[in-house]
C-alpha cells in the first residue's frame, strides 16, 4: 500500500473525524501529502497536527462542499496553492434516518448535494489530470446501503447506490490509464455520522472500527479493486440480497432501519 501513496498528494473530504480522519492519518503515515477538507477548520487542524507529529505533511482547506458552487471553488483553491491532486478520497456525506416525509426538503436536497453532486463534481474536475499524468486514484465511500433500497433511510441509500454505480463504471473506463478507482462499502461504523443521522447506539453493536474500515479502503484502491465490503458479516449481507425477493427484502430492510432510530 505504501508504494502507491508515497510522495503523492491525497485529498480527503470529510477528513475531520471518523473514517475520513483515519484515512488521512494512514495516508500521512504512508508518505502522502494529505489535503484535509471538511467544514470545521479547528477539527481539521487537530488531524493535521497528528499527521505532522507522526512525521507526515498536511494542508488544511476548510470548506462546506454541500452548496453547488463549492466543489469548483475548492478546485480553484487547490490550483492557487499549487497542489496537484494524485489521489481523491470522496468520503464526505451524511444521512438522515426516518421516514422520507419527516426529513425537511433542505435535508433531502443536502444529502443529494453532498453525497452525489459534490462527489461527482470533484471527481470530474480532478480525474482528467490523473489520467493525463497516468497515475493516481479515486476512492469513493458508499455503504452496504448501496445494495438495496432502504425504507426509513431512503435518500441516503439511493445516493450510495449512485456512488457505487458511478465508481464501478469509472473503474472500467480507467482500466489501462494508470489510474485506480475503488468503492468502499462499509457496514455500520460508530462515528459522528450516526449522531447527525439520529441513529441509536444499539444499531452499532458489533460495528467495525473506523481505522480498520479506512485501511480496507486504502488497500483496495492501491490494488485497483473496484469494490470492497469490509467485514465477513457485511460481505454475506450484500451477497444475500441477490437471492431475496424484493418484497420481503424491502420489509426486512425497513424493519431494521426503523429500529435504528
Amino acid at each position: 500500500m505504501t508504494d502507491f501513496y508515497r510522495e503523492r498528494t491525497a485529498l480527503v473530504t470529510g477528513a475531520s473525524s471518523g473514517i475520513g480522519a483515519d484515512m488521512a492519518r494512514q495516508l500521512g503515515a504512508a508518505g502522502a501529502h494529505v489535503v484535509l477538507v471538511a467544514r470545521s477548520e479547528e477539527a481539521l487542524r487537530s488531524v493535521a497536527d497528528e499527521i505532522e507529529s507522526a512525521g507526515g505533511t498536511a494542508t488544511v482547506l476548510a470548506a462546506d462542499l454541500e452548496p453547488a458552487p463549492a466543489p469548483a471553488a475548492l478546485v480553484d483553491r487547490l490550483a492557487e496553492a499549487g497542489l496537484e491532486v494524485d489521489v481523491l478520497v470522496n468520503n464526505a456525506g451524511f444521512g438522515i434516518q426516518g421516514p422520507f416525509l419527516t426529513a425537511t426538503a433542505e435535508q433531502a436536497e443536502g444529502m443529494v448535494g453532498l453525497n452525489v453532486a459534490a462527489l461527482t463534481s470533484l471527481t470530474r474536475r480532478l480525474l482528467p489530470g490523473m489520467v493525463e499524468r497516468r497515475r493516481g486514484g479515486v476512492l469513493t465511500v458508499a455503504s452496504v446501503a448501496a445494495f438495496v433500497p432502504a425504507p426509513q433511510f431512503a435518500v441516503y441509500a439511493a445516493t450510495k447506490a449512485y456512488v457505487l454505480s458511478l465508481t464501478e463504471a469509472l473503474w472500467a473506463e480507467c482500466r489501462g490509464t494508470g489510474v485506480h478507482v475503488s468503492c468502499l462499502c462499509p457496514g455500520p461504523v460508530r462515528t459522528a455520522f450516526a449522531d447527525r443521522a439520529g441513529m441509536a447506539d444499539a444499531f452499532f453493536s458489533g460495528a467495525m472500527a473506523s481505522a480498520d474500515v479506512a485501511r480496507a479502503g486504502l488497500v483496495a484502491l492501491a490494488a485497483d479493486r473496484r469494490r470492497v465490503v469490509p467485514g465477513l458479516a457485511n460481505k454475506l449481507q450484500t451477497a444475500a440480497v441477490r437471492f431475496v425477493p424484493p418484497g420481503p427484502l424491502l420489509a426486512a430492510t425497513g424493519a431494521i432501519m426503523k429500529r435504528a432510530g
